[in-house]
């Protein structure tokens, strides 16, 4: 039996006020046409960008008996997509989520989210970043941002600070090396431009390199990593090709920074994807990306 629509396993933490990950994923992905079906790992009052005392319920005991559950019904997915994940022991959960419902054709997209502006998160350690190391081998895409990308291959940077293009080529090359088939890094600085931001991948098996490059806005909205992966993985699922739907992704951050700074609310709160949702379903109007 074929299902009527395309199907994504999210495995995510859900925050009950801020626009993150299952809470920005879901909306996303239903607009695109895709049905979502939530794993959450855990179950926060609000994400932990900018909030103090939030409460926090670890699922990981739980994570196991839902799993199994999914796998008696026989459930298949066109995409396996995971995120924030908080222990080690979650890690190995993925990873055998993994191997129990990866078929042929199923696409396992993973966001190694651990660190930012040039540091880990305060829940994170080295042990978790060992552990993102095994299980990006399993994945065909993954989408760290440059201080995620710099921690995986264990190299020390200034994110401040723009890279060569030789060495991020040489990044991409050596995480591609780890086992994706496509390898994306977000937050980049133009080594032309300070005023400008890029997005950089590297397709293993055409051999191509894809650059996009944006203004830089300089106001962090948390959220904007689980919105630009969700909106690749409509794209790609909806059929675009690689560069078309890293050029939907960047460009709708964009549309949704621009929004966003219209509006005097705190940054905290996410960017405001309810006023921008609706232009996922319109045709791209500017191609910006290019090889490099």
């Amino acid at each position: 039996m074929t299902k009527p629509i395309k199907r994504v396993a999210a495995i995510h933490d859900l925050s009950g006020f801020g626009r993150a990950s299952l809470t920005t994923i879901i909306p996303i992905l239903s607009t695109m046409g895709i049905q979502v079906c939530p794993l959450p790992t855990a179950i926060l009052s609000t994400h932990s960008g900018g909030f103090k005392e939030f409460s926090f319920v670890d699922l990981t005991d739980s994570m196991e008996s839902y799993i199994n559950h999914w796998y008696k019904l026989n459930l298949d997915f066109d995409c396996i997509y995971s995120g924030f994940l908080g222990s080690t022991k979650q890690i190995n959960i993925v990873s055998d989520f993994i191997d129990k419902f990866k078929r042929e054709n199923t696409l396992v997209v993973i966001d190694p989210v651990m660190a930012d502006n040039g540091l880990l998160y305060d829940t994170m350690d080295i042990t978790i970043v060992e552990n993102m190391r095994n299980l990006i081998k399993k994945a065909n895409i993954i989408t760290p941002n440059i201080t995620e990308a710099a921690y995986i291959l264990n190299e020390k940077i200034d994110y401040q600070k723009p890279i060569d293009k030789k060495i991020i080529k040489d990044w991409l090359y050596r995480l591609a090396d780890m086992g994706p088939n496509i390898v994306i890094i977000t937050s980049v600085l133009n080594e032309n431009n300070p005023k400008t931001i890029d997005v950089v991948a590297y397709d293993k098996e055409n051999q191509n390199f894809w650059k996009i490059t944006s203004k830089y806005l300089n106001a962090f909205y948390p959220g904007t990593g689980d919105t630009f992966t969700s909106v690749l993985i409509g794209s790609i699922l909806n059929g675009s090709s690689l560069p078309v739907a890293l050029n939907k992704s960047t460009e709708f951050i964009n549309q949704s920074l621009k929004v966003s700074n219209e509006f005097d609310y705190p940054n905290r709160e996410g960017i405001l994807l309810e006023k921008v949702l609706s232009n996922l379903n319109m045709p791209i109007l500017n191609y910006s990306y290019k090889s490099f």
